[in-house]
Formats: C-alpha cells, structure tokens, sequence
C-alpha cells in the first residue's frame, strides 16, 4: 500500500469522524417526560366519569323540593306535615260527617217507605217516595265518598238540605194529615238541619285547607 492510499484513508476516517461529532452536536435532545402529566390525565379522567356534575347536583336539589303533589316529592311520604292537633280534628270531623250522612241517608230511605206504613193519599205518596228516593241515594253517595277518603260534595249536600225543606212545604202544600204529616215534617227538618250542617262544615274544611300559611 503507497503514502497516497494511506493518506486518502486517514482523510476518509477523519472526515467521518467530523461528520458523526457534526450530527451529535445538533442532534435535538431527548423528550424529557413532564411529572404533572399522569395527574393531569387522572384529572381529565374524573371530569368524564363526572360529566354533568352540576346538572346532576340541580336533579338532585329539585327532587327534594315539595311539589305539592303528595307523590313522590320526600323520602318520607308517609309522615304528615300537619300537626297531630291539626290530625285529630280532622279525622274527628271526617268521622262525624259521615255518621250524619248515613243517618239522613237512613231518614230519606224511612221517608220513602213510611208511606208504605202510614195511609195517605197519591200525591203525598209519590212526594213522598220520590223525595225520600232521592234523599236517601244522595246522602248515601255522600257517605260512600267519606268512607273510601274522598271529601264529601258540598253541593250534593246543600240539595239534600233543599229537599228536607221542601219536605216540610209540601206537608203543608199537599194537605198531609195526621201521622203522615207530622211524620213528613218530622223527617223534613232533621234532613234539612243535618245536611246542611254537613254542608256547612265541607265548606269550611275547604276554606281553611286553602288558606295560605302564615308563617312566622
């Protein structure tokens, strides 16, 4: 091998050299890893298993409201708001009006057969059967509509009251004698006074049920 050849390869290995130191100078340094990044994937994790937060925490206030409704509204749907003063009065009143429409219930159904006991005439008669038919069905709805805890018609009871007033008209009106007339009167005025107190306290069960709260 001549003193050229040599001198090519030495110039050949040292120019390679340079080439190589060259390209390790500039080479861009390695991606160094960024210690937050874990947390921050963890964070956005959480916010997607938690997407629509703020909406789920308003559901959550609404279902705790009182609609009004009685349905649905509190875990406790079985505790009643009012007071257990409130409770007795109204379960006692309840109670009464119902004993007192199925005794002018019983009244119109005795006012429709007594004419089947008690000699009278055809139009006392059909007055009275008609009258006592209609008193006695009346009362009795009433009286079915408390029993199965549906509050009692306050107009259905203010026309049986009508009819135990015309009980007492049509004794005079029709020339009723005897037991026939005192019986019609008898039963007229304790239908009219017993359904229209029956009346009297539906209305005002529902006036005071609607009268705003004046808190403290």
């Amino acid at each position: 091998m001549g003193p050229g050849t040599v001198s090519d390869i030495n110039h050949l290995v040292i120019g390679r050299t340079d080439a190589d130191a060259f390209a390790g100078e500039h080479q861009p340094p390695p991606a160094m890893s960024d210690p937050n990044s874990d947390d921050r994937r963890s964070d956005s994790r959480l916010e997607d298993d938690t997407d629509g937060g703020p909406s789920n925490r308003t559901e959550t206030a609404a279902a705790n409201i009182d609609s009004g409704t009685g349905f649905g509204d509190r875990a406790d749907t079985g505790r009643d708001p009012r007071d257990e003063s409130t409770q007795v009065s109204d379960e006692e009143r309840r109670r009464k009006i119902s004993v007192i429409s199925l005794l002018v219930a019983t009244l119109g159904v005795w006012v429709a057969l007594s004419t089947l006991v008690l000699e009278t005439g055809a139009a006392p008669l059909w007055n009275n059967v008609l009258v006592g038919l209609v008193v006695g069905a009346a009362a009795g709805y009433n009286y079915y509509r408390l029993a199965n805890d549906i509050p009692l018609s306050t107009a259905i009871a203010s026309l049986v009251a009508i009819l135990g007033i015309w009980l007492i008209v049509s004794a005079a009106l029709l020339e009723m004698t005897g037991s026939v007339f005192w019986n019609t009167v008898a039963s007229g005025l304790l239908v009219a006074g017993l359904a229209g107190y029956n009346a009297y306290e539906a209305r005002d069960a529902r006036t005071v049920a609607t009268e705003p709260e004046t808190g403290a």
